[in-house]
């Protein structure tokens, strides 16, 4: 926006000078004059990080006023946490707050005892556990050496999934532990399902109510500061389009990478993104709304005895749309969870529904949630007859589904590209489909549009200096990071050392983008390059395996500097890699079991070890 006398309360003079300014502002600096203009109002001047991880120098605040210097700490695994965060200390900053905001890998906890006001952001990772960058400051919370907090006021926002078991655990840890050294709540927990925008928003709005009614200031001051700040710079190529307003992508490419005979189907996606403005960095993903699949649709609204034409409510705003619209587009049908299951019980009259989900068959119901869908809820406790307006209003929204983005916006200007597995299998007599991969698979074709928009990943990024080494753990779809990253290397002449580890089943047909790596090989973009294929041999050969053949290079690569990158499976891949990385470690440093373990902690901290993992 460029401002003019006629659209801002500004003279010609005062609207020549700031059209000069703002352009050549960073957008660091138009928070911290954000920040500034607001403490204004009320008298002083706040001090604002200049960046993400800075710390506000604080200014003495008046004599029995209370502090408005604010602690934001955030543990976050793909970055939704960190991003929510910085919204929040924006929003702080522009009413004079003074905030320091920070990674909990990066706080140094021998401060958290002058942390009068703390507000943390954490997702959970797998099973409960806290995300990477999260575990440091989570294990001095829960040890010993943490300090009482009877000063301090906190709150917790929590995001998690409520298909797993251990929903939104790190932030229920996190605010139980705080209470118990001593904190007290400034605002209560709020949990976040994977739907977050709407809890998330609310949270922000709480604790900033209660942090001005606690500093005797409006919320409303600085709302012309927040506009400053926030304001684009003019003719600044800023994308309209985000996680709640996707944009819809042109198909250019949809090709399966699998030679004929393989048993698995890997799609390599190519979409135009010429027109949206969205950017993205290697390491970063892409969100697709996809659609549920057709037959199961079908079938559900068939064993529901509804009609697929009957309009039913899709959002909180009361808008409507065709039946089998919403739950092929609107609606999540393959996934189980426990609040959807109590909440089913609670429709409905059956008394094996209602048994299950009582109180001590935890174990059966999350073993029942695990191995099927809602077509199989609504047959095996016979559902039928519940009107679908009052059925939808239970069911979570469709999440997007995050891939990893396999190509640089350097090499592939206006496009992205994505190698997505297809998911299919039958469990329960009844044939099963992911529904994002087999959506890709078999409902897009050139020409064809689907709505996605970048999420970007400060979690998983090359090193900032070009010549610094990278090893990179990529097998299945888990290399397609890696294809981004190096295409971005060629791009931009890195001369830095790489090498690659890739595993799948058989070399024949599942060796992806084979031609790729050969080529890069060739060029020295990719220094050198060591493969799996389990099936090909009568012992299963995997990437760790791999790793501990060459651990004496791999040692001296780390010596040397080398960053380390993690893409795939967490449960299994991502485990056995940990493991062997620690071992290599151990043994070829001459290291203890701790050491190794500090070891890798150390390159944790310095994000020379990071992961992509699901």
């Amino acid at each position: 926006m460029v401002l003019q006398v006629t659209n801002s309360p500004f003279h010609q003079e005062q609207v020549d000078l700031l059209n000069r300014l703002l352009p050549t502002l960073s957008e660091s600096q138009r928070i911290w004059l954000g920040g500034y203009l607001a403490a204004l109002q009320g008298g002083a001047v706040a001090a604002v990080p200049a960046g993400a991880q800075a710390t506000a120098a604080p200014s003495a605040p008046a004599a029995g006023a209370v502090s408005k210097e604010v602690t934001i700490l955030y543990g976050s695994q793909t970055g939704n946490s960190q991003r929510l965060s910085k919204k929040l200390g924006e929003k702080l900053q522009a009413q004079g707050f003074q905030v320091t905001l920070s990674s909990m890998g990066d706080f140094k906890t021998n401060n958290l005892k002058k942390v009068e006001t703390l507000l943390i952001a954490v997702s959970t990772h797998g099973e409960g556990d806290p995300p990477d960058n999260a575990i440091p400051f989570y294990e001095f919370l829960n040890s010993k050496r943490a300090p009482r907090l009877e000063g301090m006021r906190f709150s917790v926002l929590a995001l998690g999934d409520t298909s797993y078991e251990k929903f939104c655990q790190t932030g229920k840890d996190f605010d139980k532990r705080l209470e118990e050294l001593g904190a007290s709540r400034l605002t209560p927990r709020v949990d976040c399902d994977v739907d977050y925008d709407e809890p998330a928003a609310e949270w922000m709005n709480q604790v900033t109510e209660a942090l001005n009614a606690a500093s005797g200031t409006s919320s409303s001051a600085g709302a012309a500061a927040v506009a400053l700040a926030g304001a684009g710079v003019p003719g600044a190529a800023i994308s309209e389009y985000s996680r709640t307003n996707p944009f819809e992508a042109e198909v250019l490419e949809n090709l399966n990478l699998n030679g004929r005979g393989s048993d698995r189907e890997t799609r390599h996606l190519e979409l135009s993104l010429e027109g949206s403005n969205l950017d993205y960095e290697p390491g970063d993903c892409l969100g697709v709304y996809a659609q549920n699949h057709p037959r199961l649709v079908e079938e559900l609204i068939e064993a529901m005895g509804w009609s697929a034409e009957e309009l039913v409510p899709v959002n909180k705003n009361g808008d409507q749309r065709p039946l089998r619209e919403a739950l092929s587009r609107h609606f999540e049908i393959t996934v189980l969870t426990k609040p959807l299951l109590e909440q089913a019980a609670k429709l409905s009259s059956n008394g094996a529904l209602q048994e299950l989900v009582s109180a001590g068959r935890e174990a059966d119901l999350r073993a029942y949630a695990a191995e099927r869908d809602l077509l199989d809820l609504v047959q095996d406790y016979n559902l039928k007859g519940i009107p679908a307006k009052e059925f939808v209003a239970i069911l979570r929204k469709l999440p997007a589904r995050l891939y990893s983005i396999s190509s640089s916006s350097k090499a592939n200007p206006g496009e992205v590209h994505l190698t997505i597995r297809k998911v299919q299998y039958e469990a329960q007599g009844r044939q099963r489909y992911g529904v994002c991969s087999t959506y890709v698979a078999e409902g897009l074709a050139p020409g064809d549009t689907v709505p996605v928009y970048v999420h970007q990943n400060p979690n998983f990024k090359m090193p900032q200096n070009p010549d610094a080494p990278i090893i990179m753990i990529g097998p299945g779809t888990g290399v397609a990071p890696f294809r981004a990253f190096l295409g971005e290397r060629e791009e931009i002449g890195a001369s830095g050392k790489s090498w690659l580890f890739f595993g799948d089943q058989h070399f024949a047909t599942d060796f992806l983008y084979q031609t790729d790596w050969q080529r890069w090989l060739k060029d020295g973009v990719l220094t050198r390059m060591d493969v799996a294929f389990s099936r090909d041999t009568d012992k299963k050969v995997y990437v760790q395996h791999r790793m501990l053949e060459k651990s004496k290079e791999l040692y001296q690569w780390l010596q040397e500097g080398a960053s380390v990158y993690v893409c795939g499976d967490e449960k299994r891949m991502a485990h056995d890699v940990h493991a062997a990385l620690g071992a290599i470690i151990e043994r070829e440093g001459g290291f203890s079991p701790e050491e190794a373990a500090e070891y890798l902690s150390r390159m944790q901290q310095d994000k020379r070890y990071q992961r992509d993992v699901y």
